[in-house]
C-alpha cells in the first residue's frame, strides 16, 4: 500500500517462479516457511533484508507459484525491490498486477468461487464489526455452500424432467412419480430463507441512506448530532442555518446508516444559497431508502406552519419509505391528537424516544436477523436470488398443470438454475468479472 509502514510486501504469482525466487533470495526458500535473506540490486548492493515466503502451486492463494517478500515498509525500499523483481522477471514476462488480479486468478484457478472472491473485498472494506464477521463467513464458503445445495437439488430435478422429455414413449406420469410439485416447493422454501439472509447481508455491506427532512428549525441538525454522538452540524435558533447536505455514517446493531441532514424545506426563500440547498434536499429525498419527516410539536396548530407541512407532505415519497418523527417532546405535557400510529415522538435534549427511533429505522430497513447468523451479500446476489425465486414460482404453477407443460417446466428450472449459477460464477460473463475485480485494490 502507498505510504510508510513497518512492513511492506511485494507479492509475485505465476508459473515457474522457482528460478526467480532463487535469484532474488540466493537460494530457493523452503515451501511455506519464512526464510530470512538479503535481496541485492543488479550491482550486488543490498536493497534490504527480507522474509521470503514461497508457496509452490497449487498450494497457494492464486493456485500458481507465489513468492512473498516482506521488507521494511519505506516507499523507496519497495520501489527498488519491485524494480529488481521486474528486471529479473523479464524472461517470465513478469509485469505489475492489475487491480484484484490475484483474487481473480484464485477464482479462475478454482481456489475460490465468485461469492468468496467478492467476500475478500467486502472483508477489507467492512465498516462495522458485524459486516466483517459476516464477510468472513462468506469467505469461508457458508453462503456458497447454501447456494450449491440448491444447485444440486435443481440439477437432480432437471435431470428427471429432461429424461422424461427424451423418452416420451414411456408414458410415465413424471410429476406424480417424482413428486415434482412438492420438491419444487421445498426448493422454493429454502431459496426464500437464503434470500432473506442475503438481504440482511446486503444491509450489513451497503447500509441504508436515511434523509432527515422537514421545515427549518424542526430539529434535523440536532437529531443528526444525537444519532452520531458528535457535534457535526451547526445548531442555532436562526431558520435556514443548514444550507447544504451534512452526512454521517452511524451504525445500529452493526447495520450502517448513512444519515443525511438537509436544508429546511419551504416553498419560498429570498436567499439564493438557501434555494440551491433546498433543491439538493429534494434530490437527496428522491434517492433515500428511508425519509424521516420531522414535525415540530411546539408549532403544531399554527396556520402558517401547518400549510407548509401539507405542501411538503404532497411531495414526499410513498409511506413505505417514510417515517414521521415528532420532535421537541420535552416541551409538551402530552402528545396532541392526530399523531400517526407508527410515528416516533422524541426529545433530543432528554434522549426520550431515541431508542424507539433506532428500532424503527432497523425495522424500516428490513433488519431482523442475528448478525452472528448472517453472511455478507451484494445487491447482485439478491437480484439473482429474486430471479431464481420468480422462475421457481412459475415452475410451481406449471407443475400443477400436469405433464402437458413439461417443456415449459424444464425451461423455468433451467433459468432458475442459471440465476443461482451467477452468484458463485458457474455461469458468469467476462464483463461481470471485469466489473467485480476492477474494484479491488492493487496487489489483492
Amino acid at each position: 500500500a502507498a505510504g510508510r509502514g513497518a512492513v511492506g510486501i511485494v507479492r509475485l504469482s505465476g508459473h515457474g517462479l522457482a528460478p526467480l525466487a532463487t535469484q532474488l533470495c540466493g537460494r530457493l526458500p523452503a515451501p511455506r516457511l519464512a526464510t530470512l535473506c538479503t535481496v541485492h540490486d543488479a550491482h550486488g548492493r543490498p536493497i534490504d533484508q527480507a522474509l521470503a515466503l514461497y508457496f509452490p502451486a497449487p498450494q497457494s492463494y492464486t493456485g500458481e507459484d507465489v513468492l512473498e517478500l516482506q521488507v521494511h515498509g519505506g516507499p523507496i525500499v519497495l520501489q527498488l525491490l519491485l524494480a529488481r523483481c521486474l528486471e529479473l522477471g523479464q524472461a517470465l514476462r513478469l509485469r505489475p498486477a492489475e487491480p484484484g488480479e490475484f483474487t481473480e486468478r484464485a477464482f479462475l484457478n478454482g481456489k475460490l468461487d465468485l461469492a468468496q472472491a467478492e467476500a475478500v473485498a467486502d472483508l477489507i472494506d467492512a465498516g462495522t464489526e458485524a459486516a466483517a464477521r459476516s464477510a468472513v463467513r462468506s469467505l469461508e464458503g457458508e453462503f456458497s455452500r447454501r447456494v450449491d445445495a440448491l444447485h444440486a437439488q435443481l440439477v437432480e430435478l432437471r435431470l428427471l424432467v429432461e429424461a422424461t422429455l427424451d423418452f416420451p414413449e414411456e408414458e410415465l406420469d413424471f410429476l406424480q412419480r417424482a413428486d415434482a410439485r412438492a420438491r419444487i416447493g421445498r426448493i422454493a422454501q429454502a431459496l426464500g430463507a437464503l434470500l432473506d439472509g442475503a438481504q440482511q447481508g446486503a444491509l450489513l455491506r451497503e447500509g441504508i441512506r436515511v434523509v432527515l427532512a422537514g421545515q427549518p428549525n424542526v430539529g434535523k441538525s440536532s437529531l443528526l448530532n444525537a444519532l452520531a454522538g458528535a457535534e457535526l452540524a451547526i445548531v442555532t435558533p436562526i431558520p435556514g442555518t443548514t444550507r447544504d447536505r451534512v452526512s454521517e455514517t452511524i451504525q445500529i446493531e452493526g447495520v450502517p446508516l448513512h444519515v443525511i441532514d438537509t436544508a429546511g424545506l419551504r416553498e419560498h426563500s429570498e436567499d439564493e444559497v438557501e434555494r440551491i440547498g433546498i433543491g439538493r434536499s429534494w434530490d437527496a429525498i428522491g434517492g433515500a431508502d428511508c425519509v424521516l419527516f420531522l414535525h415540530d410539536l411546539s408549532r403544531r396548530g399554527q396556520p402558517g406552519y401547518e400549510a407548509v407541512e401539507a405542501q411538503i407532505s404532497a411531495r414526499l415519497p410513498a409511506s413505505a419509505r417514510l417515517l414521521h418523527v415528532h420532535t421537541k417532546r420535552d416541551l409538551m405535557a402530552a402528545l396532541p391528537a392526530g399523531i400517526e400510529d407508527d410515528a416516533v415522538a422524541l426529545s433530543v435534549r432528554t434522549g426520550e424516544g431515541l431508542p424507539a427511533l433506532r428500532a424503527a429505522l432497523l425495522q424500516r430497513a428490513g433488519w431482523h436477523a442475528s448478525p452472528e447468523g448472517s453472511f455478507i451479500a451484494r445487491t447482485r446476489h439478491v437480484l439473482a436470488l429474486r430471479r431464481a425465486a420468480e422462475h421457481l414460482e412459475r415452475a410451481c404453477t406449471l407443475a400443477d398443470t400436469g405433464d402437458a407443460a413439461l417443456e415449459l417446466l424444464a425451461e423455468e428450472l433451467r433459468l432458475a438454475h442459471d440465476a443461482l449459477g451467477e452468484i458463485t460464477g458457474a455461469f458468469t460473463s467476462d464483463d461481470l468479472l471485469g466489473a467485480i475485480f476492477s474494484r479491488f485494490c492493487i496487489g489483492k
